[in-house]
């Protein structure tokens, strides 16, 4: 994958860009220390393999941010400096992320995609008492929260949020459609905890459903051959696809190729993740897409988003999906945490304690619309849905009608047992 722009593998991006927010500069006294030394935050992300993708669309969007950000004067008025590390396995990230702490010194670190790296990465960083804002990984082993009460890591959701959107969005729409349903799901924690969780609100909703088949594939396949044979062999009415990585434009294709998307359903639980890789060709009109936090087509569009959408467009020649927005919600949280506590003690600059305190109960307006921050440190964000159309200027599907689902349909709330919320919780189907 060629490195983002402006930002080498251990580089620094200083002055960067961004943010819609407007900075709180004037309300308070600067501290003398904003004068002269660059707040430096730490970004991890995926830089090549099949997770690339997304984590160059995050890269870029923490760019645009802070660039953003410090044409607004910086954040209490010192200006941010980027340092960016690579994400591959637990291991060597967790080795990586220890190095910003400990010899580039990071106030902040951001990003974090995999949860089989934020999982053991989290615990590390608590213990260090580093500011640390997820991406999109969590600290759930399976849907049990490891980390119930963090001081200084906050997460970007508590459950498989868009599993259950789906869940719902089929249920409400295409109850009666379908009788055999089938997965194509990575084998880890989370494609099997979106897989049931799909069958467990079916069975909530009354649909009687036969599973024909389920395929597992692993983290970095990518020739799914034998896997379509199956699916087609099984000859279901939906197929519940959970890839999001660089396989699921792979999958599409050959399932395109082999005449299963003619015969069934597919619901991509996690398409915004590879939205700009789903050509029309083999994305077919009726495809359940799910976007998450951000769906780049979306009507009436904030002016962050908008612009933000229009510069991506232009300068990448492709479409910004929910990472970029996750991105931009970490930097303006941050962001607002810091000059929050910086306004309240009248510019002496705050400890990590104090910012990750003033971080609870934060909201503003991320991309996709109203963002918070829970107090237990799990964000709370409004998720995108729908069935596709090709009736758009672009080359990929759109969605024909958005839906639209705040994290409080889709989420747990605070405390609560994923499957038993499940099955008492009353959703809007």
């Amino acid at each position: 994958m060629k490195p983002t722009t402006g930002i080498d593998r251990r580089g620094l991006l200083k002055g960067a860009a961004g943010l819609a927010a407007t900075s709180a500069l004037g309300a308070f006294p600067m501290p003398a220390l904003a004068q002269n030394t660059p707040l430096k935050i730490g970004i991890i992300a995926p830089r090549a393999g099949t997770a690339a993708y997304i984590g160059e669309n995050g890269l870029r969007s923490a760019e645009w941010t802070a660039k953003k950000i410090n044409e607004a004067g910086g954040i209490a008025g010192r200006k941010i400096e980027l340092v960016v590390e690579e994400e591959t396995n637990a291991k060597e990230t967790l080795e990586r992320a220890r190095r910003l702490v400990l010899q580039e010194k990071v106030d902040c670190i951001q990003g974090g995609y995999s949860t089989g790296v934020t999982l053991p990465m989290a615990p590390t960083l608590e213990d260090m008492q580093v500011l640390t804002i997820f991406w999109d990984g969590t600290t759930q082993d399976g849907v049990k929260e490891t980390m119930p009460s963090p001081k200084f890591v906050f997460k970007s959701t508590d459950n498989e949020c868009e599993a259950v959107m789906a869940s719902l969005i089929a249920a409400k729409h295409l109850k009666g459609q379908f009788k055999r349903i089938a997965a194509i799901s990575p084998d880890y924690t989370y494609g099997r905890n979106v897989w049931t969780a799909f069958k467990a609100l079916n069975k909530k909703f009354g649909i009687d459903a036969e599973v024909v088949s389920e395929q597992w594939s692993s983290f970095s396949q990518l020739d799914f051959t034998s896997n379509v044979a199956a699916l087609k062999a099984a000859k279901p009415d939906l197929i519940y696809c959970v890839l999001g990585n660089a396989d699921l434009p792979i999958f599409m294709r050959a399932a395109t190729s082999a005449g299963l998307t003619d015969t069934a359903r597919m619901v991509l639980v996690q398409a915004g993740h590879q939205h700009g890789q789903l050509k029309k060709p083999f994305t077919p009109v009726g495809t359940l897409l799910c976007y998450n936090t951000m769906y780049f087509a979306k009507p009436n569009p904030s002016a962050a988003q908008k612009e933000f959408v229009d510069y991506y467009m232009d300068r990448f020649k492709d479409y910004p999906h929910w990472e970029c927005e996750r991105a931009y919600f970490a930097m303006n949280l941050y962001k607002t945490g810091v000059e929050k506590v910086v306004a309240a003690k009248g510019g002496s600059w705050p400890k990590p304690e104090e910012v990750a305190q003033a971080m609870e109960g934060i909201t503003f307006e991320s991309f996709g619309g109203p963002a918070a921050m829970r107090k237990d440190h799990i964000a709370e964000e409004v998720f995108y849905g729908g069935f596709g159309t090709h009736d758009n200027p672009y080359d990929v599907s759109t969605l024909q009608t958005p839906y639209s689902y705040p994290a409080s349909v889709l989420q747990k709330p605070p405390g609560a047992d994923f499957w038993g919320w499940l099955e008492t919780a009353t959703f809007p189907v």
